[in-house]
This record gives C-alpha cells, structure tokens and sequence, in this order.
C-alpha cells in the first residue's frame, strides 16, 4: 500500500525538490525513495520510470518558470519588461538548478503536456517581443537570441565562471541592454 500523502504529483515535487539539490542528472530513484521514505520499488507505484519522472519534473518546472516570468513582466513593456523578464529567469535559474537543467531540453513529438508548458512560457517571451513590433519569424529569431544569451550566463554564473573582480550583476545588466538594442534594431 502506498505510504500516506505520497502520490504522482508529490513524487514528481519531491523529485524536483531533490533535483535542485542533488542535480536533475544525479537524480535517481534510490536519492528520491529514500528523500521520501519509502524503498524504490514502492516509487513505481506513482511513476512508470526515472525517464517518467524527469518527464514530470520538466513540465512542472517548465509550468512554475512560465508563472514567475509572467508574474515579473505583468503591467510591464519594452525595455522594462525585458529587463524583468531576465531578471525573473536568472533569480529562478540560480534558486532551481535542478529544475532549470528540466526545462532546457524542447518536448518531445506529440508530447501535449510537455508543449502546453512550453508554450505557456514560450509566450510571456512573445508578448514581451510584441512590444517591440517582434512576430513571427523574428519572434522567433529573437526568442532564440535572448534564451540563448540568458540561458549562456546563467550557465557560466552557476558554474562559477566568472572570475574577474568586476561586479557581475553589472555585466547582467550590460549583457541585457546589449540585447535590447539588438531587439530595437530592423537588421535588413
């Protein structure tokens, strides 16, 4: 019989909890049996596999990245609402390690779970670049640009690869309004 108050929801919560502290890669199901209190085949009760649960663990990141972004943007537009919405997703990189690692990787072909999540996030980007008259193909293009431009930091700052004495958060802010240039500028 399943241990009282454990089911998939809280599984997958535990296990994103656990990813943030262990890493979504050194995640596994005997680190998360034992962080629950139960023996690991009793995990498989509330999730198929490892593969499952990290399934689970991306969406719901993807879900909670998508709130916090939408929530820093709110009432916000143009260079603000950039400089919001990069702020939110360094502060939430750096809080959810294991977590952001879940939300990198594109959902699978006719995953609707895992596209509605990224959708949801996917257009709190959207309307910020509406702002600057962004859409469609552009949108896109810059929709890559910035997530790569943040997602590039976020990665050297979390593996300590800044070494240099100059205040890092300055540089953030260097590298975002370098960015927002770009989106302001027509390249044809």
């Amino acid at each position: 019989m399943p241990r009282a108050g454990l089911n998939p929801a809280a599984v997958v919560a535990a296990g994103a909890d656990l990813a943030d502290e262990v890493g979504f890669t050194e995640l596994s199901m005997g680190l998360l049996a034992e962080r629950v209190g139960v023996r690991t085949p009793s995990l498989y009760k509330h999730t198929a596999s490892l593969d499952a649960l990290r399934h689970g663990i991306s969406v719901l990141a993807k879900r909670e990245l998508g709130h916090t972004l939408a929530r820093a943007t709110a009432g916000r537009s143009g260079g603000d609402a950039v400089h919001a919405i990069a702020d939110a997703y360094r502060r939430w990189a750096a809080d959810h390690p294991g977590r952001y690692a879940a939300t990198i990787r594109a959902p699978a072909a006719g995953d609707e779970e895992d596209q509605r999540a990224s959708n949801d996030a996917l257009q709190i980007f959207l309307d910020v670049l509406a702002g600057f008259g962004l859409r469609d193909a552009r949108a896109v293009d810059a929709i890559r640009t910035l997530r790569s431009a943040l997602h590039g930091f976020v990665t050297l700052e979390s593996a300590g690869g800044f070494g240099l004495p100059q205040d890092v958060d300055r540089s953030f802010g260097y590298l975002v309004d370098t960015l927002i240039v770009g989106l302001r500028t027509d390249p044809s």
